[in-house]
């Protein structure tokens, strides 16, 4: 009978495809070619109709014996492919070899040293606060008592957007929003970025980051500002490190100081990145100016505070000895490599 040597055909060519199959994604098409719903076996079981009385019982049974046996034969090489795993032959190499690990991410030595900050005051008991970074004269310059004649308010120091709407030249304004939302007493820190039209050069960015902080109640002293600013100097540079106060000017303080520490590289006997001097200034501070707390509707006779701002990026020059501002922003693997 033809139907018998299609049968004996169709067996040959199974044992052939199956005695190749090297993975399971291969046996299953091989299942499905004689096992499935239109395969090769059901194909020749649907015909049975059309064959004689005769040859109907000797089709149907040899149909179902070779079905049985492809069943038996691909559970069989499956469960050979599972015992023997992947092979470098499906994959193209040695699943066995030891695998090549991923590169680890690491924090950016700013993110690094922002953090460190935010984590000596937050040990004082300050909190931190953000805000915007685009903000309007009052909140930028006006409250904090800068003039409307003052340098940092010409339009060569500072990105106006349009109208009185400007990126923010320091996180000061944060002080001010919070003021005028808060009655003291508290203390806070405002970390964050701000933006000047600076030539960009080893020591200058047009956009930067700073970390300034607020402190007012009803009898702050200069001499609390002085207690947290000096914890603060020994928190992150070492405990031997010495600091002094500079008087300075700033319209949002008074009295203000420039805050120097002796110099974290020679321990003040003089070098080139103190200029020889010993020192090395970090931030700017000072007891607040009534002013500001009359912008805020503060009652000056009842409440004094302390201010001060630094630059994250110099402190984060200062502590890995880095020489150009440039670096933090240009993603050299290079360099920041060298920070795990």
């Amino acid at each position: 009978m033809d139907i018998l040597k299609k049968l004996t055909q169709i067996r040959e060519e199974f044992h052939r495809a199956a005695g190749e199959a090297r993975d399971l994604k291969g046996l299953e098409s091989i299942r499905t070619k004689y096992l499935g719903r239109k395969g090769e076996l059901n194909s020749i079981l649907r015909n049975l109709s059309s064959l004689s009385g005769e040859e109907k019982p000797i089709v149907g049974k040899e149909a179902n014996v070779l079905k049985k046996l492809f069943t038996e034969t691909l559970e069989k090489i499956k469960q050979e492919i599972e015992d023997k795993g992947p092979s470098e032959e499906i994959y193209g190499f040695d699943v066995t070899l030891p695998g090549v690990p991923p590169p680890e991410g690491n924090a950016h030595p700013l993110t690094r040293t922002l953090s460190r900050i935010c984590e000596i005051f937050v040990s004082l008991g300050f909190k931190i606060m953000e805000g915007d970074e685009i903000e309007t004269e009052f909140y930028n310059f006006e409250a904090l008592n800068i003039p409307l004649d003052h340098p940092s308010r010409d339009a060569f120091d500072t990105f106006y957007i349009r109208d009185k709407y400007l990126l923010r030249s320091h996180t000061s304004n944060v002080q001010i929003h919070l003021m005028q939302k808060q009655e003291p007493p508290f203390q806070v820190i405002m970390p964050g970025r701000v933006y000047r039209p600076d030539a960009v050069d080893a020591s200058h960015s047009f956009m930067f980051h700073q970390v300034e902080g607020l402190m007012v109640s009803d009898n702050i002293r200069f001499s609390d500002l002085k207690g947290v600013l000096l914890l603060f100097c020994r928190s992150m540079f070492g405990e031997d490190i010495n600091m002094r106060l500079r008087p300075h000017f700033f319209p949002f303080t008074e009295p203000s100081v420039e805050v120097d520490i002796s110099c974290i590289i020679c321990g003040g006997s003089g070098c080139r990145v103190c200029k020889g001097s010993g020192w090395i200034e970090i931030l700017g501070a000072g007891m607040v100016d009534p002013e500001v707390f009359k912008a805020v509707g503060y009652d000056t006779s009842a409440c004094t505070g302390f201010a001060f701002g630094m630059g994250v990026e110099r402190i984060a020059m200062l502590m890995h000895g880095i020489e150009d501002i440039r670096l933090f922003f240009e993603n050299d693997i290079r360099f920041l490599n060298q920070f795990r």
